[in-house]
């Protein structure tokens, strides 16, 4: 059965777009067909793993747009990033986007509409790379999802914030999504520190059973990652490449009860 997961929190800089194109390549490592789609303004995952060329021509702005008044052929907007996954890709014009949706008749569900499309069907997960906002894109994005991602950077003030956005999770699974759930929060740019520690113990005693086993540490390559457009997951010996095979073995593990990465205190 298809998962389509957001990576969400309203904090910026907590590792969202790393997370969600190496767990996308991690993923597809496991034998999965996978989608994602840059659903921030800023286009950071659409940097990340596209080429300079400029197909696919329509980005998800497009989609959203012409998806108001008419029923588009997603196809076009599906392209084949150079790490070898497809991906739709996003730029600064969906940041006009609440314009042409706060008139539209079921303004929420849009992408979940779009995401209906035939050509979606085969892919296995889909993965939504949101923005750092409570606005009407995220609730679109965890409108259409079956579960959300939660990357927490493990530093001071990490958990500020996370409870407004519950409150918005929390809203779209009453009255849009009631098959909405938390597939859990992900500790990212861990280090040796006592904070990282403190972070961590916080993050379990509050959502016990919500937080992957699975961190994510603060390495430089993170970084170089992004810059050299090539997927941690791809590199040899890479530490934080090993951590997201990790976190998708546990994903699967997760979505997939029935799959042969069981936990083994399960």
């Amino acid at each position: 059965m298809q998962k389509i997961i957001s990576i969400a929190n309203q904090k910026g800089g907590v590792g969202k777009t790393t997370t969600a194109v190496n767990l996308g390549c991690a993923l597809k490592e496991h034998g999965k067909k996978v989608l994602l789609i840059d659903f921030d303004p800023q286009a950071n995952l659409t940097e990340y793993v596209g080429s300079e060329d400029t197909n696919p021509v329509r980005t998800i702005s497009h989609l959203m747009a012409e998806s108001v008044n008419e029923n588009p052929d997603p196809q076009d907007s599906i392209g084949q990033s150079d790490m070898g996954i497809d991906y739709i890709p996003s730029d600064i014009t969906l940041s006009s986007a609440e314009l042409f949706l706060v008139s539209a008749l079921g303004r929420e569900s849009i992408l979940k509409d779009i995401l209906q499309h035939d050509c979606f069907k085969r892919y296995d997960y889909i993965i939504i790379d949101c923005l750092p906002s409570l606005g009407i894109l995220l609730t679109n994005a965890l409108a259409a999802s079956h579960s959300v991602i939660i990357p927490v950077q493990a530093q001071k003030f990490a958990m500020d914030g996370l409870g407004l956005f519950l409150n918005v999770f929390n809203m779209v699974k009453a009255k849009l999504n009631k098959s909405l759930e938390i597939a859990g929060l992900v500790v990212t740019m861990k280090d040796n520190t006592n904070m990282a520690t403190a972070v961590c113990e916080a993050l379990q005693g509050a959502y016990q059973g919500k937080v992957f086993a699975t961190s994510i540490s603060r390495r430089v390559e993170a970084t170089n990652s992004t810059y050299e457009g090539k997927s941690l997951v791809s590199q040899k010996n890479s530490v934080l490449g090993e951590q997201y095979k990790d976190l998708a073995a546990e994903l699967v593990s997760r979505c997939e009860p029935g799959s042969h990465q069981e936990s083994e205190d399960e």
